[in-house]
């Protein structure tokens, strides 16, 4: 699961220098589907203000399988988890990982800038609200104390105000000029009357009037020798009129004013109720999501990531093992409905001699192969005696199972060491089916899927192979080595013993993912033919071959399951593997020859 494409636009820019616009951002995030899929890699394109997901990107032009509008995400990057955060709308969540937390940290980047774009709240957004009313029709209704009905919004009064304004600021700079005028007539009359004194002083003397408007002459005739001032435009001016228009409009913006003060409580009053009803809302959604956690805690079955494997995980050991027994228990029962209603269609495996798989390869791990098989033939098969490291942890008849309690940083080595003997198929037969990847489905019912990575030679070969997810725990898969080795007898006594050896090893055709955690193994079967001598003449027959079985396993399964429950599931599935693989080689080598 890595980000493949970064930015499908080609861009390294966030915006476009362009357009002012968030640029498209495509990639492969992991998106936590359900508890039995688990994460899964998903095509993720954020572009105009949506992000959506598609199966891959090559499917997207079969449309979107889903999306999110990000005007009221929630973008919360995870606590523990470097790699993940969660998308939420309302009810809708999304769990997304990045490959790193690099990527992480640029898609989240990516998604709060396209958010501050969408228009929800951002300036862009806000237009001023126009007047209502225009200058015409406001001034016909001056005459009135309100020019408005009680029942208007707010932002119609502030309209009205605007317009108001718009009125009074016309009346201002007309009385302006009328008093600029007045002042410019006052200053060239006292000007002129001033010069006409000074020359004609001592020739004319004159009377003057109180008011300063005529002088009379020596004859006691009249003269209007100083006509009275009168600026340009002051006599067009309607005095009266504007008067009544600025006691109109100041009344109106006084009403207005009044109103708006008026709406305003009200509408203070509205939203402290509706904040009291959201407090109270949040309130009850906040005990009821606490009553729900509650709940779920109780339950084996959770519907989310953080329920699932790892060091934070929110659900305790013991309601863990009670969900991977569950999984288990729906799987056995799907796999006996598969193979009630399966038709069983022999086929024809033959089964190599022995010579092709007695060699010793020329293979690149041809020496690792041949030091894992020495050490297990060493150490494998030593007996149990009174070593007190061992437990026995089962005993079915002829099967018995030891464990050896072994952690390392809160993981679980345990070794486990299991005899059996079987009755009627030779040690050959036992490896072979064991080994042979051609048959391993008919068999093995934990795993999903596998593939064979490389052919080494005739009897060693490399398998991937993912396991059957059991949640809680995450899915696992392995890369290992496994090779098929007919071991030489030193003497005559020595049984008949055949070895299959896997031993995981690294390959650049399977890197590890983070889809699954890479499990290591070290696993051996150790087959060794004995033969009762028949009666008489007889010939020999199956009913004179036993085969004892001698499986060994050190695995490091990684991740962070509980160590309890771990062991649980190794007692379980480990005598019930043996019984169903042994019974296989029964059934498919009845009535068939002995093949030594």
């Amino acid at each position: 699961m890595s980000e493949k494409s970064s930015n499908s636009s080609g861009s390294d820019e966030d915006v476009d220098p362009e357009s002012g616009q968030p640029v498209e951002l495509g990639g492969v995030l992991s998106k936590w589907t359900n508890y039995i899929h688990g994460w899964q890699d998903r095509w993720v394109v954020l572009k105009n203000n949506t992000l959506s997901y598609y199966k891959s990107e090559d499917e997207r032009e079969y449309g979107c399988r889903g999306s999110l509008c990000l005007s009221k995400a929630i973008i919360t990057p995870h606590e523990f988890d470097e790699c993940r955060f969660d998308i939420s709308v309302n009810d809708s969540v999304w769990y997304l990982r990045a490959e790193d937390p690099e990527h992480r940290h640029q898609w989240i980047d990516s998604i709060e800038l396209h958010k501050a774009e969408s228009g929800y709240g951002s300036e862009s957004s806000l237009r001023r609200h126009g007047s209502m009313l225009s200058l015409t029709s406001a001034a016909s209704g001056f005459s009135a104390t309100s020019t408005s009905s009680k029942g208007h919004s707010l932002p119609e009064k502030l309209a009205e105000m605007e317009t108001f304004r718009d009125i009074l600021c016309r009346q201002v700079d007309t009385l302006q000029k009328y008093f600029d005028g007045c002042a410019d007539g006052i200053s060239k009359d006292e000007f002129q009357r001033d010069r006409v004194v000074e020359e004609d002083e001592d020739d004319f003397p004159t009377s003057t009037r109180p008011d300063g408007d005529c002088l009379y002459n020596n004859n006691g005739s009249k003269e209007k020798l100083f006509p009275p001032a009168n600026p340009k435009g002051m006599n067009g001016i309607d005095f009266k009129g504007e008067a009544i228009t600025f006691k109109a409009t100041t009344a109106g913006i006084l009403s207005t004013l009044s109103h708006c003060i008026e709406l305003m409580v009200k509408r203070e009053d509205s939203w402290q109720k509706r904040i009291d009803k959201e407090l109270e809302k949040r309130r009850r959604v906040e005990d009821a999501y606490k009553s729900a956690l509650s709940e779920l805690k109780k339950k084996s079955h959770y519907g989310g990531p953080d329920y699932e494997e790892g060091p934070n995980s929110l659900i305790n050991e013991d309601e863990f093992f009670d969900a991977v027994e569950a999984a288990l228990d729906r799987q056995d029962k799907i796999e006996e409905q598969c193979q009630s209603d399966k038709v069983r269609i022999p086929r024809l495996t033959p089964v190599p001699p022995g010579d092709t798989y007695s060699t010793i390869g020329t293979h690149r791990f041809a020496k690792q192969v041949e030091e894992m098989v020495q050490n297990h033939m060493t150490y494998s098969l030593q007996d149990m005696g009174g070593d007190a490291n061992w437990q026995l942890v089962v005993e079915e008849g002829e099967m018995k199972v030891y464990r050896r309690e072994v952690e390392e940083n809160g993981i679980v080595l345990d070794p486990l060491k299991a005899t059996h003997a079987v009755k009627g198929v030779t040690g050959h037969e036992l490896c072979h089916y064991f080994w042979d990847t051609d048959v391993r489905n008919d068999w093995e019912t934990t795993i999903e899927n596998f593939n064979v990575v490389e052919t080494l030679s005739d009897n060693a070969v490399i398998v991937y192979q993912t396991h059957k997810r059991v949640w809680p725990a995450s899915q696992r898969d392995v890369l290992y080595l496994s090779a098929i080795r007919k071991i030489l007898a030193t003497n005559e006594n020595d049984p008949d013993t055949w070895l299959v050896c896997n031993f995981s090893v690294d390959h650049d055709n399977a890197q590890p993912t983070n889809r699954c955690i890479r499990a290591k193994i070290n696993v051996a079967m150790i087959c060794q033919t004995l033969v009762s001598p028949p009666e008489g003449n007889k010939e020999i027959s199956r009913d004179n071959v036993l085969c004892k079985i001698t499986y060994v396993a050190n695995v490091n399964p990684g991740g962070w399951a509980p160590a309890s429950v771990l062991r649980a599931v190794a007692k379980r599935e480990y005598p019930k593997f043996l019984k169903r693989f042994t019974g296989y080689v029964q059934e498919k080598t009845s009535g068939k020859p002995i093949l030594f």
